[in-house]
């Protein structure tokens, strides 16, 4: 499992840094100015962008808040044309380094639709938040569940989730994820961005 691990994340440890310098300079903020609002010292920032650290799902998600961007949109390619189809053995992957759940970017990458497809094996006993995305408050997910259960907080609603069921959540509610059970769930997560 160690092994499975490292192959997943160290690869990406460098590209997710060059992504975060680069979505951090496209708006002209310094180091200083992302730490400031992103809540996140300038030394980890720092660390991240030069591919010394991985990132746990909080802290990128609090990047990507002070960042105006998604989880979704800090992991797609943005360079070259768009394929309309996203073969299996070419998708995304990224493990966090603090739950070890495994997310996966399903949907055709730079094809301009405003829906994103992730799927995502969450670990036995994992629990990750998310805070809300202010800046972003009409992309709104849905959350199915396809094999175990989870337990999802939106706002002040929880929900115990079997498989086969599916929460509408937005994203300026903020998240709790967690699977209080014993054995791992996989669910998909379709984002749906506002346009305009």
């Amino acid at each position: 499992m160690e092994s499975e691990t490292s192959s997943l994340s160290d690869p990406i440890d460098s590209r997710l840094g060059h992504r975060l310098k680069h979505l951090r300079q496209m708006q002209r903020l310094t180091l200083d100015g992302l730490a400031e609002r992103a809540g996140v010292s300038r030394a980890m920032i720092s660390r991240i962008e030069r591919g010394e650290a991985s990132p746990t799902a909080q802290l990128l998600n609090r990047l990507c808040a002070a960042l105006d961007t998604t989880l979704s949109r800090f992991f797609a390619q943005e360079d070259g044309a768009g394929d309309p189809l996203s073969r299996r053995e070419a998708q995304r992957l990224w493990r966090d380094p603090a739950t070890g759940y495994l997310r996966r970017s399903v949907s055709p990458e730079r094809t301009g639709s405003p829906v994103d497809i992730i799927e995502v094996e969450f670990p036995a006993h994992g629990r990750v938040v998310f805070d809300p995305h202010v800046f972003d408050g009409g992309t709104t997910q849905h959350v199915w569940v396809l094999q175990g259960a989870m337990r999802l907080t939106s706002g002040d609603v929880t929900c115990d989730l079997q498989a086969g069921d599916c929460l509408f959540m937005r994203l300026d509610d903020g998240q709790i994820f967690e699977n209080p059970h014993a054995e791992p769930a996989r669910y998909a997560v379709i984002l749906h961005r506002r346009e305009g």
